[in-house]
């Protein structure tokens, strides 16, 4: 049996432990947009990342607080301590949630049902926070289980009964059913997770092409034999902005960009990991999305190299933005080596230590990453940086 551990509307969470007064109130985390929501605001229908004007139309009353990312990330640690004491096998998904093993646990910490009951309770007497823990055979019906649990719940799906969970789901519920994905399958009339496993392996391919359509099958079936894995790397590193819906200059969404580039390389250093593959992310007006990827003749993790080659990728995309408006704009290098390792080039310099770059990151590892900032970012603000997993 795993466990899917998923801390409830984190940052929210976070902010009513901390000050007692917002406690069962809504309270919205964010700046233009929502980061996060309690559940007393989610039940208006305020939902991440919607813009803030918009929250506030659907919630009036609703508390507005400025995020505080060294809390959540002191926060996090405090929670994935309590993890490590459970088991020693816990795979990270992100900073408020992981999988986590607890087979062969049975004869010094009980069943799965008791570890993840504990597991609740120590979160919330160690950390002060609430918890949704899924329980069954597989990751994928574990996810499934703690999100249909939540908020502050324990779902168990028992072995034999995992097909009467899981069919009467809607088909969203199925990793990798976004919207388009959706609205595929429901105008054929296939809305549940039932009516997706009762249709072949061939028409779901046919329909949704080879990738989409065997994985939606199997997860139908909940075949899903992916084990708990501990000590994986990340395989992208990336950031992104929310734009809100004004119209801006595209030479002020160069500068976001530009900026949201410094972020992911300083990360990128700190972490020591070259990338080969740069991708931007846009989402336009209409609500649609695109990409645009390249891939760089050898791994570079220099600020100048990666943001000429996002720079051109954006401005191919400029009749598109012009033509549907953004509201939101990423960036991220994939194709990640191990360890930093850059073929050299003449002259024989490494292009890890790059002077600007190195100068750089030792002022805002010191003083902090709004130290120094990109004259064109001057007045204008990036949202910011979400805590993350240690690579």
């Amino acid at each position: 049996m795993v466990l899917h551990a998923d801390l409830d509307s984190f940052y929210a969470s976070v902010e009513q432990r901390d000050d007692p007064a917002l406690r069962g109130r809504p309270v919205l985390v964010g700046g233009g947009v929502v980061l996060a929501a309690s559940y007393e605001a989610k039940a208006f229908g305020v939902r991440t990342p919607m813009s803030l004007s918009q929250a506030r139309a659907l919630c009036p009353q609703a508390i507005v607080v400025p995020p505080r990312m060294s809390a959540y990330a002191a926060a996090s640690k405090q929670v994935f301590a309590i993890f490590d004491d459970t088991t020693p096998i816990v795979e990270p998904l992100s900073i408020d949630e992981a999988f986590l093993d607890v087979d062969g646990l049975a004869k010094i910490r009980g069943g799965p049902v008791e570890i993840a009951q504990r597991l609740r309770s120590e979160v919330r007497e160690r950390a002060g926070l609430p918890i949704t823990v899924g329980v069954a055979g597989t990751k994928f019906l574990a996810k499934v289980a703690s999100g249909v649990g939540k908020p502050d719940g324990l779902l168990v799906v028992p072995p034999g009964e995992e097909l009467a969970f899981l069919h009467p789901l809607p088909v969203e519920k199925l990793w990798g059913v976004g919207p388009v994905t959706a609205a595929k399958l429901r105008a054929r009339q296939i809305h549940t997770v039932g009516h997706v496993a009762r249709i072949g392996e061939a028409a779901l391919v046919a329909m949704l092409g080879p990738g989409a359509g065997r994985h939606l099958h199997a997860l139908a079936h909940n075949r899903d034999p992916r084990r708990v894995r501990t000590g994986h790397r990340r395989g992208s590193i990336g950031a992104q902005c929310a734009l809100g819906r004004r119209e801006r200059p595209f030479t002020e969404v160069e500068a976001t960009l530009a900026a949201l580039v410094d972020r992911v390389t300083h990360r990128m250093r700190r972490a020591h990991r070259a990338g080969r593959t740069v991708t931007v992310r846009l989402r336009f007006g209409d609500f649609s999305r695109a990409t645009r990827s390249r891939s760089l003749l050898k791994a570079t993790m220099q600020t100048g190299a990666i943001l000429r080659t996002a720079e051109e990728l954006l401005r191919e995309a400029r009749p598109l933005i012009e033509e549907r408006g953004l509201t939101l704009v990423g960036v991220a290098v994939s194709n990640l080596d191990g360890e930093g390792n850059v073929q050299l080039e003449f002259p024989f310099d490494n292009p890890g230590n790059d002077g600007l770059d190195a100068a750089v990151d030792r002022v805002r590892d010191r003083f902090g990453a709004g130290a120094l900032r990109r004259a064109d970012m001057i007045g204008r603000d990036l949202h910011p940086s979400v805590p993350i997993l240690a690579d």
